[in-house]
């Protein structure tokens, strides 16, 4: 039996992480100047796309390392405890202006926030066709959740989890059922500072 392998796309129609090469296959195939790499291990891939970002001349909406998009969405979330109380938002990044808000539901983290909250932004932009607008997330995490289609947190599905997980389900249930188009980004808070859409409650 082969072994698993993680694939990176650092330059493709949605740079990330894949479980398999046919997903992989899809985001560089015919796509010019695709830029993509095999690893043994999950920790290995992430790192490597952690570490090698996209050059400015190969993605169309990112600019240089020491700047950001203001044309686009910016998502956060908080949670008080881990699990606890959590909540999720997004705002315009050039304005700060608030676009949605979600929480505070219990027994969530802030990885399952960012999850939900970039989810949340691409089913908005996707209902108004704007697919050109990037997601930011400084949750690399979360990022890869969306990639893969599923949440993979160890929060265990119970009585008192019931709302959470209804909400995982339902975002993973979106993914499965659309194709992810708009440019999802790592903000990068040492070059930025925090992101636009931070609680502040740090």
């Amino acid at each position: 039996m082969a072994k698993k392998k993680y694939y990176v796309v650092w330059h493709g129609r949605n740079p990330g992480i894949y479980t398999s090469w046919d997903a992989c296959k899809q985001e560089v195939h015919g796509f010019t100047g695709a830029r993509y790499k095999s690893f043994p291990t999950k920790e290995e891939a992430e790192a490597a796309f952690a570490n090698e970002r996209v050059k400015p001349k190969e993605k169309r909406q990112t600019k240089s390392a020491s700047s950001y998009e203001e044309n686009s969405v910016s998502v956060d979330a908080a949670c008080s405890g881990n699990p606890g109380d959590m909540e999720y938002q997004g705002v315009w990044t050039g304005t700060g202006e608030p676009i949605f808000h979600h929480g505070p539901v219990a027994f969530g983290t802030n990885n399952i926030g960012e999850f939900l909250a970039v989810v949340h932004a691409l089913a908005l932009l996707d209902q108004q066709g704007r697919y050109d607008v990037p997601i930011y997330s400084d949750s690399m995490t979360a990022l890869a959740w969306v990639r893969n289609k599923k949440a993979n947190t160890s929060i265990e599905r119970s009585e008192k989890t019931a709302d959470i997980w209804q909400l995982i389900d339902r975002a993973e249930k979106w993914l499965h059922a659309h194709t992810v188009r708009n440019p999802l980004l790592k903000w990068e808070t040492k070059q930025w500072g925090e992101s636009k859409a931070d609680f502040g409650r740090k």
